[in-house]
């Protein structure tokens, strides 16, 4: 049976088959979880893995190995620049985290850790980001009944891990779907 679990651990330590980075559209090493994912997976390999696929559009996601990672890919989603919600940053993020599972499901992952995409440097209020990531796994899930995937959302701080379960109860999201 499918899942969606939030857990406060860092998404480079988890041994699944795929974790996905926030990436920028231009698929450079960046900062934050971005940063930290780079870093980790070993920014050269990374890096040059990134510049072979050269490009990626907001709202959509593309995947690499994971190198030096538990994980064994990295899905690399572009989700959307916060500008006040008036140009389509819902669609498009929830488009980053639709296109990411269906990576994976191309892949055959079964396993997936997401950071909160777009609630870091670009500003996207989490909130917000919670209610359509959830909603785009939950989506996922219940279009997909004939494929099995554990999500995880991988974060960092005490308040994002409660804005999330708090967002999971007003979805009625359980842990096990």
């Amino acid at each position: 049976m499918s899942s969606i679990t939030i857990r406060n651990i860092s998404i480079t330590e988890l041994a699944v088959d795929a974790i996905v980075n926030a990436a920028n559209s231009s698929l450079m090493a960046g900062g934050g979880v971005c940063g930290a994912i780079f870093r980790d997976a070993g920014l050269f390999k990374l890096q040059a893995a990134c510049n072979k696929i050269g490009h990626c559009d907001t709202g959509n996601a593309v995947i690499t190995p994971g190198f030096k990672l538990p994980a064994k890919n990295i899905i690399h989603a572009v989700g959307p620049v916060w500008h006040g919600g008036d140009r389509d940053e819902p669609k498009l993020l929830y488009s980053a985290y639709k296109q990411s599972l269906k990576v994976a499901r191309e892949n055959d992952c079964h396993s997936i850790a997401f950071p909160l995409i777009s609630a870091g440097i670009y500003s996207y209020p989490q909130d917000q980001a919670w209610r359509v990531a959830l909603q785009a796994c939950k989506d996922f899930i219940e279009a997909n009944k004939d494929y099995e995937i554990d999500i995880i959302f991988a974060v960092i701080s005490d308040d994002i891990l409660a804005k999330g379960k708090k967002a999971m109860a007003d979805l009625n999201i359980a842990d096990k779907m």
